[in-house]
């Protein structure tokens, strides 16, 4: 098995916007840098993983990530898509992801079960997989992977569910140190 994974990522002067009431500009970079590198190294470290690409959004998201799954070569077998806003993203989450059988598409929820924190697509079987993040994504993947006649599989764990969005979220991301001062 050849595992690649994907972490689509915002220039961090326009990430985590929602937050900018809350956090300093400077405090927003350092939160997202953080959870990059977090997530980053957890996928470094399942040995399963043989490339971790960042793919900046480009025009839009979905757009780069369609652009990012025509380029992955042919001898990748599974391609995982994982924001890098998971700061409770752990190394067995990542396997559960890489290791799901054959003709499988699985799909972690977010905590609210209406987006996508994670998909994990067989190649070739899916490499006509249409990406669908925004409103309703996990609902659209769903569909998704029945359009190519693939079965999905819903994963479930703190580390895949509970991203970074909103003020109510930050207590995750505490364990990170990112407040600390890098000066």
């Amino acid at each position: 098995m050849t595992c690649w994974v994907i972490i689509p990522i915002k220039p961090l002067e326009r990430a985590k916007l929602r937050l900018a009431d809350r956090l300093t500009s400077e405090q927003r970079v350092r939160l997202v840098q953080a959870m990059l590198d977090h997530v980053e190294q957890r996928c470094r470290a399942f040995l399963g993983v043989t490339e971790v690409l960042l793919v900046t959004d480009g025009p839009t998201l979905n757009g780069a990530l369609q652009a990012a799954l025509a380029a992955v070569p042919d001898h990748v077998s599974r391609l995982l898509v994982l924001p890098g806003d998971l700061p409770l993203l752990q190394t067995k989450d990542i396997a559960r992801l890489a290791c799901v059988p054959e003709e499988v598409i699985a799909i972690a929820p977010d905590r609210h079960h209406t987006g996508t924190n994670a998909l994990s697509v067989p190649l070739p079987a899916a490499r006509g997989f249409t990406f669908a993040f925004g409103p309703a994504s996990f609902a659209l993947h769903q569909a998704e992977a029945a359009r190519l006649d693939l079965s999905a599989q819903v994963m479930h764990s703190d580390g895949l569910a509970r991203d970074v969005d909103v003020a109510a979220d930050l207590p995750d991301a505490a364990a990170l140190n990112w407040e600390q001062s890098h000066g």
